[in-house]
C-alpha cells in the first residue's frame, strides 16, 4: 500500500488542533511539509478547514511508520508548548502504528521542534524498534 500523503498531513493537522488553536510554527511545518509532497496551499487550507477523522495506518511499511511518528513529535513540540491532549493523542496514533506507547515519550528527547534541526534518524529508527508490538 503506497502512503497516502494527504493522510499523514491530516494526522499532523489533527495533533495542531488537539489544543484547540494551530499555532503560527505548526501550521509552518504543516506547509513544509505539504509542499515537499506536491500538496498545493489551497489543499493544506481546505484540509485544515474540514480535517478529517484519522483512518487506518496499519497498513503502513516500518518505514513509513517512523516517518509519521517522527514527524508527529515533531509537531507536537512546534509550538514550544506540549499539552498532555497532544502527547495522548500521540500515543494513540503510535499504538495504531503498532508501537508501544512509550516510544513517544523515547523519541521526544531526541525530536527538536525546529525542522532545520536534525536528529540522527538511524539512531531514532533503532530506539523506535524496541517499541514494537509483535
Amino acid at each position: 500500500m503506497a502512503f497516502n500523503k494527504k493522510a499523514e498531513l491530516n494526522i499532523l493537522i489533527n495533533l495542531a488542533a488537539s489544543d484547540s488553536k494551530i499555532e503560527d510554527r505548526e501550521a509552518k511545518l504543516i506547509h513544509m511539509v505539504a509542499q515537499a509532497n506536491g500538496i498545493s496551499k489551497e489543499e493544506v487550507a481546505e484540509m485544515i478547514k474540514s480535517p478529517q477523522p484519522i483512518g487506518t495506518i496499519s497498513a503502513l511499511t516500518s518505514d513509513e511508520k517512523f516517518e509519521h511518528l517522527y514527524y508527529l513529535i515533531q509537531m507536537m513540540k512546534m509550538d514550544g508548548q506540549v499539552f498532555k491532549s497532544e502527547i495522548t493523542f500521540c500515543e494513540q496514533i503510535a499504538e495504531k502504528m503498532g508501537y508501544k506507547k512509550g516510544v513517544v515519550r523515547e523519541l521526544s528527547q531526541h525530536i527538536y521542534s525546529d525542522p532545520s534541526i536534525t536528529a540522527d534518524r538511524d539512531m531514532l529508527r533503532k530506539k523506535a524498534e524496541k517499541f514494537i508490538v509483535f
